[in-house]
């Protein structure tokens, strides 16, 4: 299974992102799914995830991140608006099977103030 992340770039405060994330290979039953980001000198915090029917997010991105999943599509998505510099970061794409946890490459996201 590889997990290939798309989506970060430059953008300017109050700006917006959508970050994908595409799985590939071996089909597998998705029990979790979420994205985390690692600042520069900060260690990875959890940005956003859902487990069955529960979906989480850090205090710091509520109401202005939203994660979905296109089942179809085989991707998750992070979708980010009104970003703050402190967004600045690498971000990162995790699923979670039954018995495996998947990573996607990370994708920088760079907010200018």
């Amino acid at each position: 299974v590889q997990l290939q992340a798309s989506g970060g770039g430059l953008v300017q405060a109050g700006g917006s992102l959508r970050l994908s994330c595409l799985a590939s290979g071996t089909p597998f039953r998705v029990n979790a799914f979420g994205y985390y980001r690692q600042a520069a000198g900060k260690s990875r915090e959890l940005v956003a995830s859902r487990s069955g029917g529960s979906t989480n997010y850090a205090d710091s991105v509520l109401g202005r991140f939203t994660i979905s999943r296109d089942n179809a599509k085989d991707t998750v998505y992070l979708q980010m608006n009104n970003l703050k510099p402190e967004d600045t970061a690498v971000y990162y794409c995790n699923i979670r099977s039954a018995w495996a946890s998947y990573w996607g490459n990370g994708t920088q996201v760079t907010v200018s103030s």
